[in-house]
């Protein structure tokens, strides 16, 4: 995972409640290999018709929001079944970070667990948002994770919270398994010590 720290970035405004994960990424994609661009998958049948062709409506077929690394959303964001491809549906776009006032429980797990920080804001916060980043395509936030700061602009800072590991990961770019690493020679001399003495 990429170290998060300090983003600016601009901010796609989706406005309807209750986007969940099939809408994040459609189901048919779930047996896609890893390696591949999940980014293409993004909103994949909101983005397009059946035929492939543009759905023009759709936010982020605006060239103003196209390269958007902050994503503002509805409340509920996420709900729906449990895929961990949704959230590296939004990573591999580019997207950093998601501003909501609620997430699904999974979703946002996931969310810390790849990389990708939700952000729980009040829902007056988000509405305000979502009507500048809406009247004002293009505009830029910023996400501080260090002080756990949100700045737009007209607004005044908003802080949040974030479990201390879950920062801790982000911070340093590492998932579970690599922060499991960094204490081998701990758990290395614990299994030595068992062995030698497995009923001490």
């Amino acid at each position: 995972m990429q170290p998060f720290e300090h983003l600016e970035a601009v901010a796609l405004p989706l406005t309807r409640a209750n986007i969940d994960t099939d809408q994040i990424i459609p189901a048919r994609f779930l047996q896609k290999p890893r390696i591949n661009d999940f980014g293409a998958y993004l909103f994949r049948d909101l983005r397009f018709h059946k035929d492939d062709s543009t759905r023009p409506e759709f936010v982020l077929h605006q060239p103003e929001y196209v390269a958007a690394q902050i994503v503002v959303a509805q409340r509920n964001f996420g709900c729906g079944s449990s895929r961990e491809q949704a959230v590296w549906a939004l990573y591999d776009y580019g997207v950093r970070a998601v501003l909501a006032p609620s997430f699904g429980d999974i979703f946002y797990s996931n969310s810390l667990k790849n990389g990708l920080l939700p952000i729980v804001l009040p829902a007056e916060v988000i509405d305000a948002m979502l009507v500048t980043l809406t009247n004002q395509p293009g505009t830029k936030m910023t996400v501080d994770l260090e002080r756990q700061v949100v700045r737009a602009p007209g607004m005044a800072e908003q802080s949040f919270e974030i479990a201390p590991f879950s920062k801790h990961c982000l911070l340093t770019g590492m998932d579970e398994l690599d922060y499991t690493l960094t204490h081998a020679d701990k758990i290395a001399a614990f299994v030595r010590k068992y062995e030698a003495n497995p009923y001490a």
